[in-house]
């Protein structure tokens, strides 16, 4: 979110920045629209100085005995008080019609995003692993759900018949296999990555879903369960928000969190996309990363968690790539972004797995949350970062697809052996 301060001040660098994501500069009647609220404050102060002179007035004309006086005085404040509820309840509209405006501004991008349209002005960065094709593998490879059926572990149509489309039922070595994935994550992040690991709620009220921009933009891509509650879409949502409200001592920055949740989203702008397997879901689980940092620090912290998240698919032995979003295809919060895509036999292709983005002040700014100088200068908003740790899901599917075998078994990779109990394949019951 904006500081309308920072739009007077940088209307330039504001106006670019909405271009370069392709939409329609707003400096002008954001100001405009600001200058209105000023007005509105200064007519009510105005106002509002008139009256208690006034009302001074006549305490002097009672003490003087001049009761015509003090009767003229009275119906003059009397005219008044009617006039600054007025002038008050238009102050009140400019203010929160400003707030709004602000509220659904995406962030800017940094300079050095590229500019585009779409995923096809997205920039290559770099590959890691020798992706595995028919050739390779010597047999034509399935996708995921081809293989996750034909062992009779991945069930489509009963979910189906519980919670609709969008669902899946993983049974037996196949759900450990998605729990040790999960597990096998956050032990990286914990042990060798330096983070923290939180359980945090899955049920968050509006203004924690308002704090990471969920709110009011993105409304209609989450679950909604009572009045007062939203599913969390990703616990990106209350790992930054633990530092709402708050002033944080720059001796503890960076705060490095990481959590393992069910995440929820409608998936409203999804029809008929990847709806056969486990790509695309309404409910699914994802190891979160969150940063809290200096805004001096947030941009080395960007290129760290990103190679966090990359440390899993290495380990793992996932070909993949790491795509910089060009202006147009950056979330909301966003202002610039990593996308980890990953390599999948069965549909020949990459596709995302992990998307790390570096946020600046555009979060803090909605929570209010700020970090103590320690040189005394006074408060600053802190920087925060998200990424994923990845999606336990979309990873899942990559192993399947990666590690098949011609015969319709999965090879467990070697780092989730400690996980697994001691089964190193995963093969249809006899």
């Amino acid at each position: 979110m904006f500081d309308i301060r920072f739009i007077r001040d940088h209307a330039d660098i504001f106006d670019k920045g909405l271009i370069n994501r392709g939409a329609a500069p707003l400096s002008a009647r954001l100001i405009a629209l600001d200058d209105e609220r000023r007005a509105a404050i200064t007519a009510s102060q105005t106002a509002q100085e008139k009256r208690n002179a006034l009302s001074k007035e006549i305490g002097q004309a009672m003490a003087a005995k001049d009761q015509a006086r003090a009767d003229a005085l009275k119906a003059e404040v009397a005219a008044l008080k009617d006039s600054l509820s007025a002038l008050e309840t238009r102050e009140k509209a400019l203010v929160e019609e400003l707030d709004r405006e602000l509220a659904a501004i995406p962030n800017t991008p940094l300079a050095e995003v590229p500019v585009g349209k779409d995923e096809h002005d997205n920039v290559e960065m770099r590959k890691f692993g020798t992706p595995r094709t028919e050739a390779m593998m010597g047999f034509t490879p399935k996708q995921h759900f081809e293989i996750g059926e034909a062992l009779g572990l991945m069930d489509f149509e009963t979910a189906a018949k519980l919670s609709g489309a969008r669902f899946v039922v993983n049974k037996g070595q196949l759900a450990r296999l998605e729990r040790a994935l999960g597990q096998f994550m956050l032990d990286l992040h914990t042990s060798e990555n330096g983070y923290t690991e939180v359980n945090p709620p899955l049920l968050v009220k509006d203004h924690t879903m308002f704090g990471t921009a969920q709110l009011p933009k993105f409304a209609e891509d989450q679950f909604r369960v009572s009045p007062d509650y939203w599913l969390i879409p990703t616990s990106e949502v209350p790992l930054t928000n633990l530092v709402r409200e708050s002033i944080v001592d720059e001796s503890l920055l960076p705060m490095r969190l990481t959590a393992l949740t069910p995440c929820f989203r409608a998936e409203a702008g999804a029809a008929g996309r990847d709806t056969r397997g486990m790509i695309r879901q309404h409910q699914f689980t994802k190891v979160e990363l969150v940063s809290i940092t200096t805004p001096e620090t947030s941009i080395a912290e960007h290129e760290r968690m990103t190679a966090s998240a990359e440390k899993v698919l290495q380990k793992l032995g996932l070909a993949y790539r790491v795509i910089t979003l060009c202006t147009g295809d950056m979330g909301f919060a966003a202002q610039k972004t990593y996308d980890i895509e990953v390599w999948l036999p069965g549909q020949n292709a990459y596709r995302e797995i992990s998307s790390c983005s570096v946020c600046g002040d555009f979060q803090a700014r909605r929570m209010n949350a700020r970090v103590k100088s320690s040189d005394g200068k006074g408060n600053r908003f802190v920087h925060t970062l998200n990424g994923s740790g990845i999606a336990v899901g979309r990873a899942l599917v990559a192993v399947l697809e990666t590690y098949q075998n011609e015969d319709g078994s999965v090879t467990v990779p070697d780092v989730l052996l400690p996980y697994m109990g001691g089964l190193k394949t995963i093969s249809k019951a006899a």
